[in-house]
């Protein structure tokens, strides 16, 4: 084995956090900040691409931050938003308000998995911008130093093996040198499908899944 992948939500963080402070914030702002920032050329390109969503190129931005709050409700997987998302939580890291949630297990995990020699690498439905900053203002301190990529759906979808097909190959890896751990039976198909070792992660306790999978319940005592 030469390199850990890792999803997020579920896996590495409580998906409470997300759904129930990351989230939540980004609603409350979404809509004065897109309108507040429209001429900034990267919230301008995100625009753009929620009016090419609703097909209607003219939209005012009121009915895009709209549009943006609706994708928010129904927890849609769109990389504008995911963009957009991104940059709010940027503000509230850099002044002290959101501090992000790992397991307990995970720091230590990393250093271990560092130790040993691996690449560390995660996958996430989020922006590469917002998993940075995620693993940079834990409240176990800055992980990043322990990471050495992230992709997000910019490389393709999550449940589809062509993602973790291109990830092996940006990590100049053979894909069964690489193991995935994540608490989504669709991406374990994926990743497998792909040829990577796939482990299935049950923070909350067992999960319905299909097939026969390794399974844990957290990282302690997971080697190399």
């Amino acid at each position: 084995m030469k390199a850990i992948l890792l999803d997020i939500e579920g896996t590495t963080t409580d998906k409470r956090f997300v759904t129930e402070t990351l989230f939540p914030y980004a609603r409350e702002r979404i809509g004065s900040f897109v309108i507040a920032n429209e001429d900034d050329a990267a919230v301008s390109r995100a625009i753009n691409l929620v009016r090419g969503a609703m097909a209607d190129p003219t939209a005012p931005v009121e009915a895009v931050a709209r549009e943006l709050e609706l994708w928010i409700d129904a927890d849609r997987k769109e990389e504008p938003l995911k963009m957009l998302q991104g940059m709010i939580w940027e503000e509230g890291y850099r002044d002290g308000t959101l501090r992000s949630h790992v397991y307990a297990d995970v720091p230590e995990a990393l250093a271990r998995w560092k130790a040993a020699g691996l690449r560390l690498a995660i996958f996430s439905s989020g922006s590469i911008a917002a998993q940075k900053l995620l693993f940079a203002h834990t409240e176990a301190g800055d992980l990043t130093r322990s990471l050495d990529a992230y992709f997000d759906l910019t490389t393709g979808s999550k449940r589809e093996a062509a993602s973790y097909e291109a990830i092996a190959g940006a990590l100049g890896l053979p894909p069964e040198e690489i193991r995935f751990y994540t608490d989504v039976p669709a991406e374990l198909e994926a990743a497998r499908e792909a040829g990577l070792e796939a482990v299935l992660v049950e923070r909350d306790g067992p999960i319905d899944v299909p097939g026969t999978w390794r399974q844990i319940g957290n990282f302690t005592g997971e080697r190399p």
